[in-house]
Parts: structure tokens; sequence; C-alpha cells
């Protein structure tokens, strides 16, 4: 059977014991006839320099075998959650998030199996002998691994899968969507076709002001619910606003306010929803001036007013 690398030792570039981890959350289903995934949340070991990384495992036994399958691993290291795993603490749920002191960095492991089964229905049955072609069908003769670089579209899908509110039916029908495209991405990424080999912002290619750009994300949720100006949030991290529009946008494929405006909706809606919290709590908690702005805003993100939320 194919062995492929630990992605975590190779994001690390050392190796890393599991058990010298702290597991903070965990996820895994089988969505029928679909894809097997499972979501592994350690805390980050503040000494680690990790990379965010990607990695196609093919394994193929015999070309009609069922033990077949295409795996994708990730590992994204960086994101902030509270330590809490059934309710978020009080200074969370006030969004004091600089308070928390059960807030921490994380390490995320993903893995997403696809079986022979799902991906007959992609399968090209002409005689085409190109490498996707060969993956999908299990006609390429031998077992490998490929590590993937994480161009900003996989890095947008990844981001969704990580924090959607589904439940039920409907994260099942979000997550097969998701994933038939970080297919897509990642088997583009692999044979070269459409990689990212260079930025069009030229500042990017630079790793301290890609890092800069980085940190601005992480800035902006940690201040879900204190809204910043471009102008503060470029000197925070650091960085002419110019720069930081511009780099933002190519990096994570959208707007730093249409990225900071969905993150406050999405966790708007968990607030509502999940926790039970008044519109007027909520728009407290997310520093807007009115009741009327918020609702405004909720409503161009998802279509319907807060209060229609309650009524669910």
């Amino acid at each position: 059977m194919h062995q492929a690398p630990d992605i975590l030792s190779l994001a690390r570039k050392a190796p890393v014991m599991h058990d010298e981890l702290e597991l903070m959350h965990q996820k895994g289903q089988q969505i029928p006839g679909s894809v097997q995934y499972t979501i592994y949340r350690y805390r980050k070991v503040p000494q680690w320099d990790m990379d965010d990384l990607g990695m196609l495992v093919y394994h193929r036994v015999e070309p009609k075998s069922s033990q077949n399958y295409i795996e994708l691993r990730f590992c994204i290291s960086g994101n902030m959650y509270c330590r809490e795993k059934v309710s978020e603490c009080n200074n969370c749920k006030a969004n004091q998030t600089l308070a928390c002191e059960h807030r921490a960095s994380s390490i995320d492991v993903l893995s997403f199996v696809f079986s022979p089964t799902h991906l007959s229905q992609y399968s090209y049955a002409g005689k085409g002998k190109n490498l996707p072609d060969e993956i999908v069908s299990f006609r390429h003769a031998s077992s490998f691994s490929k590590t993937l670089s994480l161009c900003s579209r996989t890095r947008m899908v990844l981001e969704a899968l990580l924090n959607h509110t589904y439940s039920g039916s409907m994260e099942n029908i979000f997550i097969n969507a998701q994933l038939q495209m970080l297919l897509l991405y990642s088997l583009e990424c692999m044979i070269g076709e459409k990689e990212e080999t260079a930025f069009s912002c030229k500042f990017l290619a630079n790793d301290a002001d890609r890092e800069k750009i980085e940190k601005a994300r992480e800035v902006l949720l940690q201040h879900i619910g204190e809204p910043l100006t471009i102008k503060e949030l470029s000197r925070k991290v650091a960085i002419n606003e110019c720069y930081l529009k511009k780099g933002f946008k190519e990096l994570y494929g959208t707007t730093v306010f249409d990225f900071y405006q969905s993150q406050r909706m999405e966790h708007a809606r968990y607030l509502l929803y999940e926790k039970g919290l008044s519109v007027t709590e909520v728009s407290l908690m997310l520093g807007y001036s009115s009741i009327s702005h918020f609702s405004t805003a909720f409503k161009k993100h998802t279509g319907i007013k807060p209060c229609e939320l309650l009524l669910h």
C-alpha cells in the first residue's frame, strides 16, 4: 500500500510527533455517495514555523479496484479560535477577542478522500491521455503523492470549509460543491496548466510584504466587533494602504471590506441562530451604530432580515 508523507512534518520541515500536539477540535463525516472528510484542529506550538501546504495522494491498486482512492490533504496554520469546545467563552461571546484567555493560534489539518464511485461521474471515457483523465479514471499506472502550493482560489475554498455555518443536508450540499472546486484547482496546480507562478502585485514576491497581508487578515478576524478603517489596518501591519488593498485582493480574491463584512455577517448569523441572541444584542456586539444599519447589511449578505432568521 502507498504510504504518503505526513503533511504536518512536511509543513514544519521537521518530524512531528502527534502526541505533542493539543487537539482543540475534530470532525469527521462521510457524505452519502460522495466524499469522506476529516478535520483536525491542533493548538499551534508557538516556536514552530509552519508553511501552508497541500498534497494530492493517488492510490491505485488495480484499474477497477474499490480500494483505489484520491485524497487531498491540507495543512493551514495561523487561524485563531477559542479553545472552549462546546460553547464560546464569555469574552468571545461579547466579542472581546483580545481579552480571551482561551483564544489560540491553530494548525488545521484537513483530509478529503474521493472514492472511485464518486469520481466516476467525472471520468472521461475517451482516449485522452492527459494526466487528469488518467488520475480521475485510475488509469495512471502507479501510486504517488504530490505536494501542492496553495493558490488564492484554493485558500478561499478552504476558508469557506473551515468557517461555514451550514448543518444537516445543507452542509452536505455545501461541502460537496466546495470539494468539486477543490479537486479541480488541485489537479490544475499539479499539472501546472494554471499554476500561479508569479504575482500580479510584484511586492507580494517579497516574503515580508506577503506576511503583512496575511497578518492583516488575522487582525480583521481578531477585531470582528471593532470596525477598522483601511488606514488603521495598514498602520497595524505596517504597510502602505494601496499595497494593502491590492495585495489582499490578489491573495484572497476579495476586497478587505467585502471579506470583513462577510465574516461579520457569518458571525452574526451564528450568534442569532445558534446562540439565540437578540437582534439588538448582536448589533451592539458587532459595533453597529443602529439596528437598522445592521439589518440592512445582514439582509444584503444573507437575503433575509435578522428578525426573519430568528423565526426559522
